[in-house]
């Protein structure tokens, strides 16, 4: 029943969004948008044209390198910040207001460090994506059960064994709701990154197309975008719900 509700919520969503899109576009004409089936159409073309892929390429191997790097820092910072209680109230301030600052402030930085290429596109990537990691991570370790943690004083193990065998395997619900949340500030950081400092890649072609006024373009690329991370986030967001049922 509840499958068959979601089913039905979903594509009465699809519908209000073409009903609108379709209707935004009458008011507006093609000098800003295009008709849905159109930038469908236009869409299905782009993943037929084979100079697109490499520009795909280019975005997930940033977009994978990113991840991993910000899951395996994010992780073992934010473990350690959770099992040291004071550490973690002195530096859970600062990483909100790190957090809280718009990303795009730092990239002259990381440009003038990176150079322009992928390496930053990464690095870019990653800052955006780490943050909410390490908050998820240090808050759901701190909420772990006291005996857990003596377990592993008990048994002698030192910090890397303690994270590794007892912190994450217990808090794994709400690591994987951090890891997430970061996969969609990552794809963010990623296209945003691409679009003013890169020769390839995703992000670089939908600036190339602003900057040509190129509408159908835009439209088909922004679409490829959002359904690509739709999907990716229904599925996490589904497992997500699993894990946190299981427990």
């Amino acid at each position: 029943m509840t499958l068959h509700r979601r089913t039905t919520d979903s594509l009465i969503l699809l519908l209000v969004v073409l009903t609108v899109w379709q209707a935004l576009y009458a008011i507006v004409g093609a000098i800003a948008l295009s008709p849905p089936l159109i930038t469908v159409a236009n869409a299905w073309g782009m993943l037929a044209d084979a100079e697109f892929w490499p520009n795909v390429a280019s975005s997930f191997r940033a977009l994978g390198l990113a991840i991993g790097f910000e899951v395996v820092l994010g992780l073992a910072f934010g473990a350690l910040l959770g099992l040291n209680r004071l550490a973690g109230e002195v530096m859970e301030p600062v990483i909100m207001g790190f957090y809280a600052v718009p990303k795009i402030v730092f990239y002259p930085v990381v440009l003038m460090v990176c150079g322009i290429g992928q390496a930053s596109v990464v690095v870019f990537a990653a800052m955006h994506g780490i943050l909410p990691i390490i908050l998820f991570t240090m808050n759901a370790v701190r909420a772990i059960k006291p005996i857990f943690l003596r377990s592993g004083r008990v048994l002698r193990l030192i910090v890397v064994q303690t994270i590794w065998h007892i912190a994450l395997p217990a808090a794994i619900p709400e690591v994987f709701t951090g890891l997430r949340i970061g996969f969609a500030a990552t794809m963010l950081g990623v296209l945003l990154s691409e679009m003013f400092g890169s020769k390839n890649g995703l992000g670089f072609l939908l600036m190339n197309a602003i900057g040509l006024n190129h509408v159908n373009d835009i439209m088909a690329l922004t679409l490829l975008l959002a359904g690509f991370a739709a999907v990716v986030n229904l599925a996490l967001l589904a497992l997500d719900r699993r894990l946190h049922g299981a427990r």
